[in-house]
């Protein structure tokens, strides 16, 4: 029950995805899962305001591609493809509070879908910590990248206004990959 054969091989392709190049072997209890070279993944899809205690990308990069996988091959049910990715999360040993938080979080965004009424209770007991132990932090990351994006936006309108070129000037991104 592991990823089988050499590291994860990818490419880039553009500031939020990346391509598998070689194919990537998830070895299940009863069950093989090739992700296919030219899969496109965005690996782990953690909210903006998150990013500063779980990065896109990590030790459970390999785990955040397979659900991407089984998430969009319906290879399996929806539950099914949440808690394999606990599972592998287990396996590439992420830190046992990181690894609770971020099922709760894909069990969130799948809706709980599958789920029995212990499972909710278990997301519950999951779910309300982390927020209460995340609210603050979240809050004030929210905060800063507001101020950051008026600051950068003043600096922009400076910029068009006192900068003369013939070519247009560059639009203001507004959002970050």
């Amino acid at each position: 029950m592991a990823f089988v054969g050499s590291g994860l091989v990818v490419e880039e392709l553009d500031a939020k995805f990346w391509r598998v190049v070689e194919p990537l072997v998830y070895q299940g209890d009863s069950q093989e899962f090739v992700i296919p070279a030219g899969f496109r993944t965005d690996f782990a899809s953690v909210p903006r305001a998150l990013v500063w205690l779980v990065p896109r990308y990590g030790a459970y990069t390999r785990a955040a591609i397979l659900h991407d996988f089984l998430r969009s091959s319906n290879a399996v049910e929806v539950a099914d493809a949440d808690g394999l990715f606990r599972r592998c999360l287990r396996e590439l040993n992420v830190p046992y509070a990181r690894r609770w938080m971020m099922w709760a979080g894909v069990r969130l965004g799948s809706g709980l879908r599958g789920a029995s009424f212990g499972d909710v209770a278990m997301w519950l007991l999951i779910a309300v910590p982390s927020v209460v132990f995340l609210a603050i932090p979240v809050i004030v990351v929210q905060v800063f990248l507001a101020l950051f994006w008026l600051v950068e936006l003043a600096f922009w309108c400076g910029d068009r206004l006192f900068t003369r070129t013939v070519e247009p000037p560059p639009a203001p991104q507004m959002k970050t990959a």
